[in-house]
């Protein structure tokens, strides 16, 4: 394991964004953190209070239905990961009441081996009504938000397909962040089993081992960090990687995700993806390259429009994006894979 330098600072807002600033932030491409954005919120006078004050905040409505709940043994170091051979995830799953869950918490800052307890990405609007009306985000007005809750864990670097604003209402986080062009130099995991949904990086940030890993020194180098105080927000661009660690016994994240500019109806890029994997990873060389320009011309139109030269009756499934040929794409799809 090798120490490695500290990594560049997230960019900062100065002051509250606008929708139009928020728009323009957006548009570059970066995280930037935006210090303060829910400062405002009732929840965050109930969190300055101390962890009881906010648990009893949360407690003023019963939540409306059960709730899943991660655990994993103080041995796991309080990393949310895999087993040593990979073959199975290093937590277990239970359902409870939020409620419980939250005394549970509590509970368990007094333990000398705590372990590592989670509750991920709930529906906070259907979970606890109230709770979502007072604490809102007129950035992205219209956006379900997602509530995140635990003790001092350590989530792997994954990404996500949707941009994120995640907004720190109590305990502090460090997020480790890198462009999705460092994803060779990250060493994603398995596909199939994964802890966050997508592939997560086999690099422990904590403590990288260069020698197993080595070009993830590459991967450090274009990483961006910055430490979330309660009250503060961090806008994630799409598909950026990031690793997260809650730094304190008890640590609520409400986050938003959503995804623009994409036509009612498209398929999964990630489904693309993985029929990607299935249909010419396996070729010959020769005949991946062949497809490689197939894709280049078609689907990333590398040299224009791929059907300018045909009449606008004729260009088929290159018309104008619409649900109704999204659909048709679909029955083409599923007749091929018959």
């Amino acid at each position: 394991m090798t120490a490695l330098p500290q990594p560049a600072a997230i960019a900062e807002f100065d002051g509250t964004p606008d929708a139009a600033q928020f728009a323009e932030l957006r548009k570059q491409g970066q995280p930037v953190v935006l210090r303060g954005l829910v400062a405002g919120w009732p929840a965050m006078d109930a969190a300055r209070s101390g962890d009881e004050s906010i648990v009893r905040y949360m407690a003023r409505e019963s939540s409306t239905r059960p709730v899943t709940a991660i655990a994993a043994p103080p041995s796991a170091g309080r990393r949310f990961f895999y087993t040593d051979d990979l073959s199975r995830l290093n937590f277990n799953r239970g359902q409870g009441r939020l409620e419980t869950f939250m005394q549970d918490l509590l509970a368990a800052s007094a333990m000398a081996d705590v372990p590592a307890l989670a509750v991920q990405s709930e529906d906070i609007a259907e979970l606890l009504p109230r709770f979502a009306a007072e604490n809102r985000l007129h950035l992205v007005e219209g956006v379900r938000p997602r509530i995140w809750i635990g003790n001092r864990i350590s989530v792997a670097p994954h990404y996500d397909l949707m941009e994120n604003v995640a907004c720190c209402v109590a305990g502090r986080r460090r997020f480790t962040l890198f462009p999705p062009d460092q994803l060779a130099n990250l060493y994603p995991g398995p596909f199939e089993l994964t802890p966050a949904g997508t592939p997560v990086s086999m690099v422990d940030t904590a403590a990288p081992d260069l020698a197993k890993y080595p070009r993830y020194e590459q991967a450090w180098a274009a990483a961006q960090q910055a430490t979330l105080e309660p009250g503060d927000a961090l806008y994630i661009p799409y598909c950026w990687w990031h690793g997260v660690q809650s730094l304190d016994p008890l640590n609520i994240l409400v986050n938003y995700w959503w995804n623009e500019g994409e036509p009612e109806g498209i398929g999964s890029p990630y489904s693309a993806l993985l029929h990607g994997i299935m249909s010419l990873r396996h070729l010959p060389p020769e005949k991946k390259a062949v497809w490689k320009t197939m894709f280049d011309y078609y689907v990333f139109e590398e040299q224009g429009d791929p059907v300018e030269h045909l009449p606008q009756q004729a260009k088929g499934l290159f018309a104008a994006p619409s649900p109704a040929l999204f659909a048709r794409m679909r029955e083409l799809i599923r007749g091929l894979l018959r």
